[in-house]
């Protein structure tokens, strides 16, 4: 069963593939975080600051909009939008996974941090997902990379890398709580 926070009109199947296509896409993942963490970005502030050519950023924010993970805002021109928080939670098998904002400002950053991309090259999403849920608790000084690297059968370095990696998006989503 899949329950989203985010309210939209979209149909959910249609939101769901946008939210998937938001973890494989790090351009349209860094436009809603970038979104998300703003008061309200236009299209412009999406190409200069994110360097994204601008019929990308078209497109890419009617996408998140008919999925109603972005808002136009239309009181003024140019328009601003703002992202809504998502929260999808998927149970398949007997697994449950949560996909948060968090998890997905996570996987945008993997264009920019090397670290970060090495590690879903070969662990995947599902991956990275359970590395943030380690690098909650490594915040939190409550796990270390040893106990990460021993519980998921990772080298301790490797470990230690996504933690250093994870570490700046859950103290940017900390300042948001």
């Amino acid at each position: 069963m899949a329950q989203s926070a985010a309210s939209t009109d979209s149909i959910p199947i249609a939101q769901l593939q946008t939210v998937v296509e938001l973890l494989e896409n790090p351009t349209l993942a860094r436009i809603y975080t970038y979104a998300l963490r703003s008061d309200g970005a236009t299209v412009a502030d999406f190409v200069t600051e994110l360097d994204v050519p601008q019929g990308t950023a078209y497109d890419y924010v009617r996408t998140l909009e008919g999925a109603g993970l972005l808002t136009k805002q239309e009181d003024n021109r140019p328009y601003e939008f703002e992202a809504e928080p998502l929260s999808l939670t998927l149970t398949t098998d007997g697994e449950t996974r949560t996909i948060t904002d968090e998890l997905v400002d996570a996987a945008a950053r993997r264009t920019e941090n090397e670290d970060i991309d090495v590690y879903i090259d070969r662990h995947g999403i599902d991956g990275l997902a359970t590395a943030l849920e380690y690098a909650h608790e490594f915040v939190d000084g409550t796990v270390n990379h040893r106990i990460m690297a021993r519980e998921l059968d990772l080298s301790p370095l490797e470990a230690e890398i996504i933690l250093q990696a994870l570490e700046p998006v859950i103290r940017a989503h900390s300042d948001d709580e």
